[in-house]
């Protein structure tokens, strides 16, 4: 305890000398017993910097993150605040608007208008009620019960407004208005006349003795027709009739013209130029898919829709066009167009020749057949129902060329004798326009397909189906083509294929053959045979020609042949590769 007593004796002497020390300096410092003072200056080893404009700029930015946002400035250099962005727009006014706001700000004819977080049937309810009854609630107000306007008509009608009146009144409104109404009609009794409202043709007794609202109409026997009116009507009818007959039963009516562009129509030995040369013979029977183009036929100044050879011979090449003509073309010698026939006044849908040639049929969309002679190009005879024919053809059989078959687009088919020109059959089950009529079972049969998906098979002469053909997986198919060996027939279905029915008894669809891989859909794109019945051809919608090998059902080539749609397209009778096709483009190519 001692020891501890002196320690703490000692300490508290050092802490009085320290604060003797500390209190007066000068006396320690001059006592010559203490120890000098050590003054040693303080140093940096960081530069001198001059933090004026530090400070400047630290202040600048401060001022720019505290004032609004100019709205005309394009580039903000700095984050900023909500309230900046939200603050409104102050100082001068804007240079290009005259009452000061930025057309970019503008979204009114008069300025800048705010949304109000208001409904606009609500809206609609308070405008239309002030402007009625001269109150409305004040949409500034944070509660909804307080209005402005004329506060007695509030308090005088409940604070209704025009979209919710009561139920009673509504129902006294009606009844007042009635009773306003009978008052008028009153008061306009009395200044009517007498003799008006006895007389029951008058509009005033009806008004007056009307009970439903179809009695205020005129009721009485129809008088007889003057003279005047008598005349009036058969004049009307007979012209009418006249209009009919000239317009619905023969069709548009046009001169025939024909106009021969070769050198001579006959030459020095009197043959005619249509004569088929004798030296035109098959080499051989075996047929080969062209390769290259060998002559270009442009004479149509619109598409071409179908295209046939002469019969036996092809060495000439008749096709109908979409600008109203037919043109027949040689294709053995110049190549050059040798006729050119002039008589629908509209497209010309499909051609068909006779059995020698000599005569040939158009069926246009002038809604007439007409009957051709390829030499002279004079019309035989001309045919219409009314109708567009959108197919036609003659009776294969030579006994029976005189007889006509058409497709029309009223669902029938129209038989007609040529010799007499009338109608001596009428094919009559169809459910769509007839597409298609193809000869089969040595012409004792003929089958047709139409715009309703079906095939149906006819016996020649009698109007009665036979067979018919339609599965709900089936298109519509608008060209059929027969195989040489008349067993098959090759039918163009919309759904982008070929598909193959037997001309036996039975007609039955072959699963087996089935050639696809062109884009048909929604084109009439003609298939056909080469005349050894190796091949299948058909175009498409491309502009393409397409070869399939009959037996293997492969593609075999593929040509481009037309911009657009390759339409019809014609294997060559004698000339075991040569091929012929016609397009929209309105030119003809002949392959080789």
């Amino acid at each position: 305890m001692d020891l501890l007593q002196t320690y703490k004796d000692q300490n508290d002497e050092d802490i009085g000398e320290l604060e003797d020390q500390t209190q007066n300096p000068i006396s320690t410092t001059s006592s010559p017993e203490a120890s000098p003072p050590r003054l040693l200056p303080a140093k940096s080893a960081a530069p001198k910097v001059d933090d004026t404009m530090l400070a400047l700029t630290v202040a600048q930015a401060h001022q720019a993150h505290s004032r609004p946002i100019d709205p005309v400035q394009h580039v903000v250099a700095f984050n900023p605040t909500y309230d900046q962005l939200w603050a409104p727009i102050v100082g001068p006014a804007h240079p290009y608007a005259k009452d000061g706001i930025a057309q970019g700000m503008r979204n009114h004819k008069l300025g800048f208008v705010e949304d109000a977080s208001i409904e606009s049937f609500v809206f609609d309810e308070q405008y239309n009620t002030f402007h009625k009854y001269g109150y409305a609630a004040d949409p500034s107000a944070s509660a909804g019960n307080n209005y402005v306007g004329d506060l007695d008509a509030l308090q005088k009608n409940d604070a209704i407004t025009v979209y919710n009146i009561p139920q009673h009144e509504q129902k006294k409104r009606k009844i007042e208005k009635k009773e306003t109404e009978k008052e008028e009609g009153n008061d306009q009794e009395e200044n009517v006349d007498k003799i008006e409202l006895q007389n029951p043709s008058t509009d005033t007794w009806l008004m007056k003795n009307r009970k439903s609202p179809w009695a205020g109409k005129k009721e009485g026997l129809q008088s007889e027709l003057t003279e005047e009116q008598k005349k009036y009507a058969e004049e009307y009818a007979k012209k009418k009739g006249e209009e009919r007959e000239r317009g619905g039963e023969k069709g548009e009516i046009l001169p025939d013209k024909s106009t021969f562009h070769g050198k001579e129509e006959r030459d020095y030995q009197g043959r005619s130029w249509i004569a088929p040369p004798k030296d035109a013979k098959a080499n051989n029977d075996h047929c080969y898919i062209p390769k290259r183009l060998v002559h270009t036929w442009s004479g149509h100044t619109k598409g071409v829709s179908a295209i046939r050879f002469f019969p036996k011979h092809g060495h000439l090449l008749l096709s109908a066009g979409m600008d109203t003509k037919v043109k027949i073309w040689d294709v053995f010698n110049s190549g050059k167009c040798m006729r050119t026939y002039m008589g629908h006044s509209k497209a010309v849908r499909d051609i068909w020749f006779c059995n020698d040639g000599t005569k040939f049929l158009t069926a246009g969309y002038d809604k007439n057949i007409k009957y051709w002679d390829t030499e002279t190009g004079q019309v035989i005879s001309t045919f219409s129902t009314g109708k567009i024919p959108y197919v036609v053809r003659l009776n294969p059989d030579d006994d029976k060329q005189n007889i006509l078959l058409a497709g029309m687009s009223d669902k029938k088919i129209v038989q007609w004798d040529m010799n007499t020109g009338q109608i001596t059959q009428e094919y009559d089950q169809h459910l769509g326009a007839v597409n298609t009529i193809t000869f089969v079972d040595n012409n004792r049969r003929f089958v047709t397909s139409s715009d309703d998906k079906s095939l149906r098979v006819w016996e020649f002469g009698i109007p009665v189906v036979i067979k018919y053909i339609s599965e709900p997986h089936m298109h519509s198919m608008p060209s059929i083509s027969l195989h040489p060996s008349t067993n098959y027939l090759a039918a163009q279905s919309l759904d982008n294929q070929i598909l193959i029915y037997s001309t036996r008894e039975r007609f039955q669809l072959n699963k087996k053959k089935r050639f696809a891989g062109h884009i048909a859909a929604g084109y009439a794109c003609q298939v056909n045979f080469s005349p050894d019945g190796r091949f299948v051809m058909s175009g498409d919608g491309e502009g393409k020609c397409w070869f399939w090998d009959w037996k293997t059902c492969r593609v075999f080539r593929t040509l481009k042949c037309h911009e657009g749609v390759c339409i019809g397209c014609e294997w060559h009778p004698l000339e075991q590769s040569k091929v012929a096709t016609c397009g929209w483009d309105g030119l003809i190519k002949y392959w080789d």
